[in-house]
């Protein structure tokens, strides 16, 4: 019924599983490593299709040091920061609470709500561009920070309270009903007694929503226009010209904007990991 371990097949799969690893890895980082050739290239090696050739020079500082020092890089760093922070805050924050509320309480629209917010996660968002724009336009929120933020905790919140909800079912009921039997608030069960125990389902939702946040392009080019508001997903198209793409640029600014999230997911991947298998060994 399951597949057989590795270590327990014979050695010619072990060894065919040796050799194909490593090429699958390598097809598998191949579109990262190109992007990582290409950012400290010099434009004229575009310009002489020398793509996939060595480079003609190494320009990696002068090609990051024009990210940094002459385009509004920064700025749109510091948006996605704006943007991607309150997000995650918003997210983990009512999620917790909805996922409480559904998962603690029994009452007649439980299952009702909960699917509601299921339900939500399987309607395309594309079908929903030219509504929220257009909503955007009438509420004065088109091309703010604040509009993106709002959108995106209205469009996550659905798939952080499926997860929360599923969580804190596992969670003993005997803790609860101990609470109340001690005269404990509802809240203060929320807060002191729940709570605690969903820091690892807190910690991994909160770097699966980082990183859907700030690698989002699809609702920073229909929500923002600018470098005043666009994060740096939409940011990284300023460095194409009217005639030319500045590849060599565009590559580097990449490299940059992808750094936070892998950061992110390094500095919290044992709550990650942790998040994710709580509950699947009985």
């Amino acid at each position: 019924m399951f597949p057989t371990p590795i270590e327990k097949q014979p050695r010619a799969a072990q060894l065919t599983y040796q050799a194909f690893l490593p090429l699958a890895l390598l097809l598998w980082l191949l579109p990262l490593i190109a992007v990582m050739i290409f950012s400290i290239k010099p434009g004229a090696d575009f310009g002489n299709a020398n793509y996939w050739g060595w480079p003609s020079s190494f320009e990696g500082f002068t090609n990051y040091g024009k990210v940094f020092l002459e385009s509004q890089m920064p700025r749109y760093l510091l948006n996605s920061v704006l943007i991607t922070v309150p997000t995650v805050i918003g997210c983990i924050a009512l999620s917790a609470m909805t996922g409480f509320a559904l998962g603690i309480y029994r009452f007649r629209a439980n299952l009702w709500i909960f699917f509601m917010f299921v339900a939500g996660n399987f309607v395309p968002f594309q079908i929903l561009m030219v509504p929220v724009r257009d909503l955007t336009l009438d509420l004065g929120l088109y091309n703010t920070k604040t509009g993106l933020v709002l959108f995106h905790i209205a469009f996550q919140t659905g798939f952080c309270t499926l997860f929360m909800r599923n969580f804190i079912r596992q969670l003993p009921f005997e803790l609860i009903e101990a609470a109340r039997v001690e005269g404990v608030a509802e809240w203060r069960i929320f807060w002191f007694v729940v709570l605690p125990l969903m820091k690892p389902a807190l910690a991994a939702l909160s770097v699966l929503v980082f990183t859907f946040i700030w690698n989002d392009y699809f609702w920073a080019v229909v929500l923002t226009q600018g470098a005043e508001s666009q994060p740096v997903t939409a940011g990284i198209t300023s460095f194409n010209a009217q005639y030319r793409a500045a590849y060599h640029l565009m590559s580097a600014g990449s490299i940059v904007a992808a750094l936070p999230p892998v950061a992110m997911f390094f500095l919290m991947q044992k709550h990650f990991i942790a998040g994710l298998t709580l509950g699947a060994v009985k």
